[in-house]
């Protein structure tokens, strides 16, 4: 039991660490997507 408490604060940690790098390439993805789209508009 101590054993999965403790891997789920280090999944814990390690996630509150990469929270700002995933919403930056999801704000990425979506920008690249949005200019792909204006773009075939025109």
């Amino acid at each position: 039991m101590q054993t999965i408490v403790k891997s789920y604060r280090g999944l814990s940690v390690l996630m509150d660490l990469n929270w700002d790098r995933a919403l930056y390439m999801c704000t990425m993805i979506f920008a690249l997507c949005a200019g792909a789209f204006l773009g075939s508009i025109h």
